[in-house]
């Protein structure tokens, strides 16, 4: 059966009589590969001439419809490529996406890892809608918030293309959620020029790592959640992880990892791994 999704605002189906791409073969490669931590050793744009955005998306969607089939459900959308600096390089004309999940995002000061051994985290800013975005993008948003998305990669060295990130799920394997501060609309104007200039500094162990930026995630998350919704739709009820605001730093079992904000209304976030 086909299956429907998104790219660049119109509306596809996973026709293989249009491709010579087996992308429900591919989602359960990758499925596999997420559940036990495996390695592929060749991601699918080194091994099949055809595979692109498209053919990505259509994984990314039969991906969502394995999860579902056994209980899990989408909670939101976590992105990537936030930076349009890089977009000319990678042929792309907008940042991509790929499906959070209930098991995946964490409302807690700790989180386990129990089999994965190439893991990163990045500090991001996370919104919640409440409605779908129609104009100014924090108008539709509940709350926000700064997270720890953790990342996994299948692929050898961490080497990939676009849509070979789309196809692996983002390489999302977890979002860890800090403290929500609930958004009214006498705040935006403040809020929309503090995404843009706050400061983000990110700790291991109390070692200092890393300073970033609003601007780091498309000159603003705020900016990065409106080019999202113009890619896809995001529903009422989404949490949206809006890109990483310094580089992703190696992670390991007990570690004591702190992102501190400055220049924005939020509180800071502590995180263990187990």
């Amino acid at each position: 059966m086909p299956v429907a999704y998104q790219i660049g605002g119109l509306q596809c189906a996973n026709d293989l009589a249009m491709s010579n791409i087996d992308t429900i073969s591919l989602a359960k490669e990758l499925l596999m590969a997420y559940s036990t931590g495996g390695v592929i050793p060749e991601p699918p744009s080194a091994r099949l001439e055809d595979f692109d955005m498209h053919a990505a998306y259509a994984v990314e969607a039969e991906f969502v419809r394995l999860r579902i089939a056994a209980g899990h459900k989408t909670t939101g959308l976590k992105v990537g490529y936030a930076n349009k600096a890089m977009w000319r390089a990678l042929k792309l004309d907008t940042l991509v996406w790929a499906h959070m999940y209930d098991d995946t995002v964490h409302f807690s000061d700790s989180i386990a890892l129990p089999y994965y051994e190439s893991c990163r985290i990045e500090p991001e800013i996370v919104f919640k809608l409440k409605q779908p975005i129609a104009g100014e993008a924090l108008d539709a948003v509940e709350w926000l918030a700064i997270g720890f998305e953790i990342i996994h990669c299948p692929f050898p060295e961490w080497k990939f293309q676009p849509a070979d990130f789309v196809a692996a799920f983002g390489l999302h394997l977890g979002l860890v959620v800090g403290e929500p501060l609930r958004i009214e609309s006498a705040q935006i104007p403040t809020l929309l020029e503090d995404l843009a200039r706050f400061k983000v500094r990110v700790f291991k162990d109390g070692e200092f790592l890393e300073e970033g930026s609003g601007k780091n995630s498309l000159r603003s998350p705020a900016l990065c959640l409106a080019e999202l919704a113009r890619a896809t739709p995001i529903g009422a009820g989404d949490l949206v992880s809006s890109g990483t605001l310094t580089a992703g730093h190696a992670m390991g079992k007990g570690e004591v990892w702190r992102a501190e904000v400055e220049g924005l209304p939020v509180s800071g976030l502590t995180l263990r791994t187990e």
